[in-house]
């Protein structure tokens, strides 16, 4: 009897592990990006990183309010992600913000720095609609997204209204991204 019911854990276990499927390291959802999770700590980067080139820029003044970011490169030098700790100069500190560079990166619905206003209109509720100097960004609080959107992909009589409280109908469907972030904490 002990026999059978091993037997039964063992296949059990397998056809879990068989059924489970590999990370995509190019997905983004709300609580990560690719292998990045909103708990990664600065110092698991190497391990997540490990076929990647990762960059720390050290600032030498606590005082300017830097946190200083860190780039990853792939072997090519080409960027892909710029990473954001909470906290300057502590690797126990977990990643506060992603800006996704490389095009590669997606939402299960396809959302990537390539897309427009219309294809994240189309499939997220947007949050917010935050009207800066120069830009845009559009939130979606479903994903922990800010999409920046230049404020010359606007029509030109609301580029220069910061007052002017943007909303939807406003953007054009074909506006770029310029800046795609996943914010976490």
């Amino acid at each position: 009897m002990n026999k059978t019911i091993i037997y039964s854990l063992v296949t059990t276990l397998c056809f879990c592990v068989a059924c489970s499927k590999p990370q995509d390291p190019f997905e983004i959802s709300k609580q990560h990006v690719g292998l990045l999770t909103d708990s990664t700590q600065v110092k698991d980067l190497k391990l997540i990183f490990s076929n990647d080139s990762i960059v720390r820029h050290i600032g030498g003044d606590e005082f300017t309010g830097n946190k200083n970011n860190i780039e990853i490169l792939d072997k090519s030098g080409k960027k892909l992600l710029v990473l954001e700790p909470s906290e300057a100069l502590d690797s126990t500190s977990v990643i506060q913000s992603v800006q996704i560079i490389d095009k590669r990166y997606k939402t299960d619905k396809n959302i990537s720095k390539l897309s427009t206003f219309k294809d994240i209109d189309n499939n997220y509720k947007i949050s917010r609609i935050d009207n800066l100097i120069n830009s845009i960004v559009v939130t979606v609080k479903s994903l922990n997204a800010s999409f920046t959107i230049d404020k010359k992909e606007l029509p030109s009589n609301l580029r220069l209204d910061m007052d002017l409280q943007i909303e939807a109908t406003h953007i054009p469907d074909n506006a770029k991204i310029k800046y795609f972030f996943i914010n976490w904490h």
